[in-house]
């Protein structure tokens, strides 16, 4: 199977998780990461899913599953512990155009939740196509006890100073170049980090660069 790997940005889109039990806890935590705005419909929800909605972080229509709820729907979750309604929300995607994950169902899934490794920006995603997840979350947790935890500092700092160069001079060669030495160096936030200081050296330099020009 050929998967292609996308990251989507789901701030504000609404996706709708079918089932409320710990099948969907886990799923429901990472659109939460992503920001976005869930509904959840199940006739029984967990403590922890009705505690997310007492609270407004998520929508919970507490009763089964019907025809019509994925209107306007981004994406589905079908996360129920019953097969046929778990296909029956993936044949409503379908006709829909709704993008659907039925969990630990991999002939009714449009895209699979990965295992993911976080440092703040820094998301690498593991995914087995639903062959085996255990090995996906195996991978996962090996990259991430080799990871430095302040990785994601760094990448943001990183960002950062990559921006200021962006801005300072036209895309070329030469920039491309000076952003891929800055990813190999150690980067910080401060006026005289050494990295901050090859980059304003380089602009001044730079015979293309906007400040020159």
């Amino acid at each position: 199977m050929s998967l292609f790997p996308i990251f989507l940005k789901l701030t504000g889109r609404s996706c709708v998780v079918i089932g409320a039990g710990n099948l969907a806890e886990s799923k429901i935590a990472s659109l939460r990461a992503a920001d976005a705005r869930i509904t959840v419909i199940a006739p029984e929800a967990s403590e922890t899913i009705a505690e997310q909605a007492a609270t407004g972080e998520l929508i919970l229509h507490s009763r089964p599953y019907k025809t019509g709820d994925l209107a306007g729907a981004f994406l589905v979750v079908a996360a129920t512990n019953d097969p046929a309604v778990n296909r029956a929300v993936f044949a409503e995607a379908t006709a829909s155009g709704v993008l659907c994950n039925a969990v630990d169902d991999p002939p009714f899934c449009d895209f699979y939740f990965p295992s993911i490794v976080r440092r703040g920006d820094l998301q690498i995603a593991i995914s087995t196509a639903g062959s085996s997840p255990a090995l996906a979350q195996q991978l996962r947790k090996q990259l991430n006890e080799q990871l430095p935890l302040d990785l994601g500092d760094w990448l943001a700092d990183l960002g950062n100073l990559r921006r200021e160069v962006v801005a300072a001079e036209p895309l070329n060669e030469s920039r491309r170049l000076l952003l891929h030495e800055l990813a190999q160096r150690q980067v910080c936030s401060y006026n005289e980090c050494p990295s901050r200081l090859l980059a304003r050296e380089h602009a001044l330099t730079n015979p293309l660069s906007k400040e020159k020009a």
